[in-house]
């Protein structure tokens, strides 16, 4: 479908389409502005809701030129990586026409346990800034905690168990930690995407 997004729409026929997430801001635009971009399909009321994670700039722009060509636009990045998506419990922070947030609310249904209006276009994209910032942050100092126990001579398990009784518990401590103290690395969402995130969240400040 991303590689052509305009045959895509037109095809079918469709008041809203949702871009899945994409690597770079760069991929993002070449979606939308790129020969046989969305744009070159919208119009006539149409929607395009973009689930990638971006700045408030990017998001804005792409916002204006689909406003301008006479559809709507809604940006709704994910909170969430690989398993809440498998089972449909994605947080989805949207920003942007209110109209088209309400058609796409059944959708959305399908994929997330909680979808939330938080106002004009820019504000979804630097919630999610905010909420992967905390979350690569505590990744940080929690894998930082887990060498350091075990270069102490403690036993992982033990500090897993500390964590869970106490102000830290969280279910991420708890689906990564034991998979951490077992040396097994699946990726749920890799660390270039986790980068790219802090990066963009370090010049949202």
């Amino acid at each position: 479908m991303l590689s052509d997004p305009d045959a895509a729409i037109q095809a079918t026929g469709a008041m809203h389409r949702c871009n899945p997430p994409v690597l770079t801001q760069d991929h993002v635009m070449q979606v939308v502005f790129g020969e046989s971009g969305v744009l070159s399909a919208m119009g006539n009321n149409k929607g395009y809701i973009d689930m990638s994670t971006v700045d408030e700039a990017t998001s804005k722009r792409i916002g204006e030129a689909v406003i301008t060509k006479g559809g709507r636009f809604l940006e709704a990045p994910v909170s969430g990586s690989k398993k809440p998506a498998i089972d449909g419990q994605l947080i989805i922070l949207a920003a942007g026409d209110e109209s088209l947030f309400k058609e796409a609310e059944p959708a959305m249904a399908k994929m997330a346990k909680r979808w939330m209006h938080l106002g004009e276009t820019g504000a979804g994209a630097r919630m999610k800034l905010v909420v992967n910032m905390v979350m690569g942050s505590m990744m940080e100092a929690f894998c930082e905690g887990m060498a350091l126990t075990e270069k102490a001579g403690l036993k992982q398990s033990d500090l897993l168990e500390v964590l869970s009784l106490g102000a830290m518990a969280n279910p991420m401590f708890a689906l990564k930690g034991p998979a951490i103290a077992a040396r097994n690395y699946p990726a749920a969402f890799p660390l270039k995407h986790q980068q790219k995130d802090l990066r963009l969240a370090v010049a949202l400040g």
